[in-house]
């Protein structure tokens, strides 16, 4: 197995296509990962793949993972390869039984002519596929020559957007994301450590938003909210995680400056700007609220899932799967800062009432059911594209 990344940076989806990587490397698969870039700047944070959490994990778990050396953004066309690369690709994929693409982006490499032909299974992990530049064109035009024979899709909300795109319905599987549960699950100890290393009270309320600093994540309507509820919660602390949340962000600190005005240290003394962490199992255990303000472009949202896995109740706007995930668990909200600040505060008091059904959801958001489903579709894809084909019957 081969899987292609574009690159190796702060994202949900490539800690869900890692973890699935991990287990099906566990089950017996053997995994290789071909990476386009080495190197990524976005969310005003530099992500060198040898610094990244997921290129750890795997190396360590001895999946070889190799790059085209590309530093991203460049100049030039993005869709144009050397020749070197080429041959670094073709020799990467001429080994692979089946081919991995993290999101349809990579296709525009695996589209290139001369390339060894193999099954590919795109990995989908947005519902906006018109949003995605030439990504869409290059999945349709995979599609047509015959190189892609399944699309996973991480939510239901994807498989529609993908199919309403032009996607052919019969090429579209959900699986839908899970996590660790050994990782993600309360925990006293995590809360009070997290909590005693930020200067944070055990019993403050604490919210937590685990995102990059990108447009879709609605970072000012999050920030609105939090101005809001800080107001009301003079003992409450947002936490916020992510590429790009961090004091070094010209952007954010200017959001700040919009949603807080001038005079605004009482409040963000109690705004707290974590980056990227790779401890997100205790920063959820210290939350009571786990939010998402995103506006577009979400599927099913990973920190929904690890937030609640770890009892924090999820708060949401209508994007993606969202309703479905947060439905019994936790508060879908308009997107409004009053109302967001004031279902965070229900939240925070009805942490405990939420605790029986999140605790009983927890086998249906569980990274097993995810990588033996992967498993499952991969084997299946296996078995069509090398079994012989059946013999005429006799006259």
């Amino acid at each position: 197995m081969l899987s292609v990344y574009e690159g190796f940076f702060s994202g949900g989806a490539r800690i869900v296509h890692s973890d699935v990587v991990l287990g099906l490397q566990e089950g017996g698969q053997h995994h290789r990962v071909l990476s386009i870039h080495s190197e990524v700047h976005r969310e005003a944070t530099r992500q060198r793949m040898e610094s990244d959490a997921c290129y750890r994990s795997l190396t360590a778990a001895g999946v070889g993972v190799a790059s085209l050396g590309r530093v991203f953004p460049a100049s030039g066309d993005p869709a144009v390869f050397t020749g070197p690369e080429l041959a670094d690709t073709a020799r990467a994929t001429a080994d692979a039984d089946v081919i991995l693409s993290l999101k349809e982006q990579p296709l525009r490499l695996l589209n290139q002519s001369g390339l060894p032909r193999r099954p590919v299974v795109v990995c989908l992990h947005r519902s906006d596929p018109e949003n995605q530049g030439s990504a869409l064109d290059e999945l349709k035009a995979a599609i047509a020559d015959g190189t892609v024979v399944a699309c996973v899709c991480c939510a239901e909300s994807t498989r529609a957007a993908y199919q309403a795109a032009g996607i052919p319905a019969e090429l579209l599987h959900v699986i839908p994301n899970g996590v660790d549960l050994e990782r993600f699950h309360p925990d006293p100890a995590r809360r009070l450590a997290l909590r005693t290393s930020l200067g944070i009270p055990a019993d403050a309320p604490v919210v937590v938003f685990a995102a990059r600093y990108d447009a879709m994540k609605n970072v000012p309507l999050f920030l609105r909210s939090a101005r809001a509820w800080l107001e009301r919660e003079p003992e409450g602390h947002v936490l916020m995680c992510g590429a790009g949340m961090t004091a070094a962000n010209p952007g954010l600190d200017a959001d700040i400056e919009a949603a807080f005005g001038p005079d605004h240290g009482h409040l963000t003394s109690r705004l707290h700007r974590l980056g990227v962490r790779h401890d997100m199992e205790h920063v959820y255990a210290a939350a009571d609220v786990v939010a998402l303000t995103s506006s577009w472009g979400e599927a099913a949202p990973l920190c929904l899932v690890e937030g609640m896995m770890c009892g924090a109740v999820p708060v949401a706007t209508d994007v993606g799967d969202s309703a479905a995930i947060v439905a019994g668990h936790g508060f879908l909200t308009p997107p409004d800062p009053e109302p967001i600040a004031t279902a965070w505060s229900e939240a925070v008091a009805s942490r405990t009432d939420f605790a029986p059904a999140l605790e009983a959801s927890r086998e249906r958001f569980s990274r097993t059911r995810m990588i033996a489903a992967y498993a499952a579709l991969i084997d299946g894809i296996h078995l069509r594209t090398t079994m012989p084909p059946a013999l005429p019957e006799p006259l």
